[in-house]
């Protein structure tokens, strides 16, 4: 069946996989049975041999003395001890990160098949022949952050957890979750368009969490007894109405004054990973006081230290700057990566110079960009709003024009794309599997139909991350509208960013499809086998969500799926099972005369920190969850 046609058929009628999961099993059986009867046979011929020769026959004899050949047995490399800040749902660190193969690029997924124009610019100058002086190679996502906390969306390289730690039950299972805390002293900031005000936390909308150390947290101007508390976890949420807050997660009270950016913030901003007291934020929309780009603020003292501004002369899309990519920062080579809407990929070497403890921190960027374009293409579309994975020297992105781009960071040279069925914003989140990296990424419903209101197929794709080879493919009925602007759509499909399975769930990936009953009503969150793309189980909710599931662990690997929908309902699922545990209304002004369900939206994130959840709302208001 053609896929363009599938969104014909609202009743799922046409989920099939694209390829068939058993034909690969049964080679890989056939294969081993081989190489087992070959295998038994030498040993058999050796065996006899041995056994056939006199008792006295000596095999070697050097001056008078026997000798013989000793075979040592491999002593296996002792797993280092994790380290306090390390995350220990990724530990031990298992990814070998091996990015050279000897299986060709498919013919679709060659970049020079549909034309393209590939440049490497500082500022308006082209440069040919590039090769970055200090290579990037980032390895296993245990390894990202220094610091103990989520410094990014979806925590790391792979972009593969929200959650740090470990959940702690109360009894025998992990069965509650409650209501511990709001803020809600949010404001609100005029639009570019001048006909609305911005106002809350959208998507991807994720708060950061960092556990600073004792002496990063006294030189930064904390409140006193928030630079006095010894353990504290420090929340971080950067809003739309241009201020950045700063929250205590065991109570929700404030650690500092916010910092004002002067504009609106819709994407995740990213701390660096290094422990350094330093924030990286993108604009959502053309409305600041002076520019539209990207930001970095000191955390000592709240003050910005730099701006780029992303109307690039030298970008297809050069009246959109907004960066909502979630960037990744490479320690070793003291680099930042990140992609932006204008349809440049942006590497800046930091040139940090910060010393642990002192009292400042300073940044001196060199920035160079790569940008690119197909012959099938229109520079309009090339804007990126996924936040990039990166698996050794490689990043991958999706565009706005539904490429799954594969770039080689250090010779910023496109390695391969793949063209999905339909438009997605998702980041792509890497596995490695037997040695070999894999790209996970689903669709939105947004080019199936034309103007109004109809019922697609949103696309799940499992993707060889060295060659772009399409492993498997599956597909959700979803509902979706295409108004006369972008301003007026409203696409289901997958919107919140998929789930890679650790512990007692490790053999699943977890999708989240909105609008799946009728236009804002439904939402269904799928595991899929990661080997096959078979279903394993589902879970229907009534209420649509945008918001990304985020999955959770006791320490004996118990698996535990929260999801937040548009009306404020915070599920807990049995991420083995799929069935529902508990599920709660989230409410503003809880336990005063004042207390309201109304207006709380999830379209934001959340992230965990051990058994506390944090996450925000289209009103503004930011809770905290405990889970046990």
């Amino acid at each position: 069946m053609n896929r363009k046609d599938q969104y014909i058929e609202p009743d799922n009628s046409y989920y099939e996989m694209s390829t068939d999961p058993s034909q690969g099993t049964m080679k890989l059986v056939i294969a081993l049975t081989a190489l087992s009867v070959i295998l038994t046979s030498v040993l058999a011929i050796v065996y006899f041999r041995e056994k056939n020769k006199p008792v006295n026959q000596v095999t070697n004899v050097i001056g008078g003395t026997d000798t013989y050949i000793s075979v040592a047995t491999a002593t296996p490399t002792p797993v280092p001890p994790i380290q306090a800040f390390q995350n220990p749902l990724l530990y031990p660190s298992s990814a070998l990160i091996n990015t050279t193969t000897d299986l060709p690029i498919s013919d679709a997924c060659i970049p020079s098949t549909r034309g393209l124009t590939q440049n490497v610019i500082n500022g308006a100058v082209i440069v040919s022949d590039y090769q970055r002086e200090n290579e990037i190679f980032m390895g296993d996502p245990l390894e990202y952050s220094s610091v103990a906390g989520i410094t990014t969306f979806r925590g790391n390289n792979f972009r593969n957890t929200a959650t740090f730690g470990y959940l702690s039950p109360v009894g025998d299972s992990i069965d509650t979750i409650t209501q511990v805390w709001e803020f809600s002293g949010t404001g609100s900031r005029l639009a570019s368009s001048q006909t609305f005000e911005w106002e809350g936390f959208q998507l991807t909308g994720q708060p950061l969490v960092v556990r600073w150390s004792s002496d990063i947290r006294s030189s930064m101007n904390l409140y006193p007894d928030k630079a006095a508390k010894e353990d504290l976890t420090e929340v971080i949420c950067a809003c739309l109405d241009g201020l950045v807050y700063f929250f205590d997660i065991d109570d929700g009270s404030q650690t500092r004054d916010p910092i004002y950016v002067g504009a609106s913030i819709k994407g995740t901003p990213s701390v660096d990973p290094r422990g350094f007291p330093l924030l990286y934020l993108g604009q959502g929309d053309d409305n600041g006081d002076d520019g539209f780009g990207m930001y970095i603020y000191s955390l000592i003292d709240g003050s910005q230290l730099y701006f780029y501004d992303g109307g690039d002369d030298g970008a297809y899309r050069m009246n959109w700057g907004a960066f909502d990519s979630s960037p990744i920062i490479d320690a070793i080579t003291d680099t930042l990566i990140w992609p932006c809407e204008n349809g440049i990929i942006y590497t800046f070497t930091l040139n940090t110079e910060y010393v642990s403890g002192s009292s400042s921190v300073m940044v001196n960027p060199v920035c160079t960009g790569y940008k690119y374009i197909f012959n099938d293409t229109q520079g309009r579309y090339l804007g990126v709003e996924s936040s990039i994975a990166v698996y050794g020297n490689y990043g991958y992105f999706i565009d706005n024009n539904s490429n799954l781009i594969c770039l080689d960071l250090n010779s910023l040279e496109m390695i391969w794309v793949f063209r999905t069925d339909d438009d997605s914003d998702l980041s792509p989140v890497i596995s490695e599997e037997n040695g070999i990296p894999y790209i996970y990424i689903g669709t939105e419903v947004d080019y199936q139909g034309g103007q109004g209101s109809y019922s697609g197929a949103a696309y799940t794709y499992k993707i060889n991350a060295l060659t772009g080879d399409e492993v498997w493919q599956t597909s959700q009925p979803c509902y979706t509208y295409n108004g006369q602007t972008s301003d007026t759509d409203q696409v289901g499909g997958c919107v919140g960013n998929p789930i890679l399975g650790k512990g007692q769930i490790s053999n699943l990936v977890i999708f989240s499809y909105s609008c799946t009953t009728d236009l804002l009503s439904g939402n269904r969150i799928v595991a899929y086998n990661r080997d096959t793309g078979n279903e394993v189980w589902h879970y229907d909710m009534n209420i649509y969500t945008y918001s990304s599931p985020v999955d959770c662990y006791d320490q004996d690997g118990n698996a535990y799926i929260i999801i937040c929908d548009s009306l404020g309902q915070i599920h807990l699922v049995n991420g083995q099972t799929g069935e529902r545990i508990s599920y709660i209304q989230a409410s503003r002004n809880l336990g005063t005369e004042s207390e309201t369900s109304t207006g709380v939206e999830f379209q934001a994130s959340p992230v965990v920190f051990n058994d506390m959840m944090v996450i925000c709302t289209t009103s503004g208001s930011v809770f905290g969850i405990r889970i046990d």
